[in-house]
């Protein structure tokens, strides 16, 4: 995990440029003293490459015409260009994976919607150089076992995931593809439920949206449907192993593409009978202090000081766990399934140690199903 200050503050300013072509502080910061090499590590902990690859081309450009010198150094920033160049093909790759992957299952009568990925990489103004990771198809009830029986003849391996939550992977060639029969999270069970109603909205009242990815239409969840569910992604995260940047940038970015026409009621309906409204209004903080989010973009923004407070208190666990964990995988090799068991509910139980600090009803609220569930998940 990255300490420095300085770097910090230099890292947070080119998210900010990447995410909204902010630029707002430039002319007070001194980049004497940052860890450029540490700048890059946090870039690769938070899984934002992308994002400040684009920052040091615009916040670059800016400081150039102030001071007419560089802002970053030519070989780091070399290395983060060449980063974004090969998270570029990486992702060109993956798109064309996609669209044959679905085009060949809709072949078969099998339709299937992506979750996240590519199809929510083109709220992005650069698409190709936010950082994806496994291929997430959400299935109907009648086409999830269809589609697993066509993809295990072609996978080099195959997963049952949690029964509860329908999930099963399996890898086709280089890329990890994880299918989806519910939308469910598993940290509460009246959040599964609203859950369960976009997941019958999206296959039985058919609100979805698409994207050309070349000549394949490829179909997502409705907009208002994506916002929640992303947030309520990263939320199960964030209590249970940890979060990055990344899916609270996505969460941003789709916010912000869809600024003009939300339904903000519906929105606000869906928060108030989950009771996620505080956490709501928590990383909406975090996203206007750090991440330069336009305060009339974040739907139910409220500026106040407890707000502020507890934003600051995210920033602290999102710098410690990095983006899914990223910081504390690898650290101890646990093969036996009750030890990793013990050291997975020994984790959870300290993170919602730290969690009762911010979100003290929720967190009380959630354990139960968090522990339970961890204890079942495979």
């Amino acid at each position: 995990m990255v300490s420095n200050s300085k770097s910090i503050g230099a890292f947070f300013l080119l998210v900010r440029a990447g995410l909204f072509g902010r630029t707002e502080g430039i002319e007070d910061f001194l980049p004497d003293g940052v860890d450029w090499e540490k700048v890059c590590l946090l870039a690769e902990e938070q899984g934002v490459v992308g994002l400040i690859a684009e920052g040091i081309e615009i916040v670059g450009a800016e400081w150039l015409k102030i001071h007419g010198t560089p802002f970053v150094p030519a070989d780091w920033a070399l290395t983060l260009a060449c980063a974004a160049l090969k998270l570029e093909q990486r992702n060109l790759d993956t798109n064309r994976f996609v669209a044959g992957l679905i085009d060949r299952l809709r072949r078969e009568g099998i339709h299937v919607l992506l979750l996240k990925g590519p199809g929510l990489a083109q709220c992005y103004k650069k698409p190709l150089w936010r950082v994806c990771g496994d291929v997430d198809l959400l299935l109907g009830e009648a086409d999830f076992q269809k589609a697993k029986d066509s993809l295990l003849p072609s996978a080099s391996f195959s997963k049952e995931g949690n029964e509860y939550k329908k999930e099963f992977a399996v890898k086709i060639a280089d890329w990890l593809v994880e299918l989806h029969g519910s939308l469910r999270c598993g940290f509460s069970s009246g959040i599964d439920r609203e859950l369960d109603q976009i997941y019958l909205d999206t296959f039985e009242g058919g609100y979805v949206r698409s994207w050309m990815n070349g000549e394949v239409p490829v179909f997502m969840l409705g907009k208002e449907n994506e916002v929640f569910y992303v947030f309520v992604h990263f939320l199960n995260h964030f209590y249970k192993s940890g979060v990055g940047l990344k899916p609270i940038c996505d969460w941003c970015r789709l916010l912000w593409t869809f600024r003009d026409s939300l339904d903000l009621s519906a929105l606000e309906f869906r928060l108030k009978k989950t009771t996620l409204m505080s956490e709501w209004r928590a990383f909406g903080m975090f996203a206007v202090e750090y991440l330069g989010m336009p305060e009339d973009a974040m739907p139910f923004y409220c500026e106040d000081e407890k707000w502020r407070h507890k934003a600051k208190q995210i920033l602290a666990f999102v710098l410690k766990t990095g983006n899914l964990g990223f910081n504390r995988r690898g650290k101890v090799s646990v093969n036996n399934l009750l030890a990793r068991k013990i050291k997975s509910s020994g984790q959870r139980i300290c993170n919602l140690s730290n969690h009762f600090t911010i979100f003290p009803i929720d967190t009380l609220r959630f354990f139960p199903s968090i522990f339970l569930n961890g204890l079942l998940q495979k």
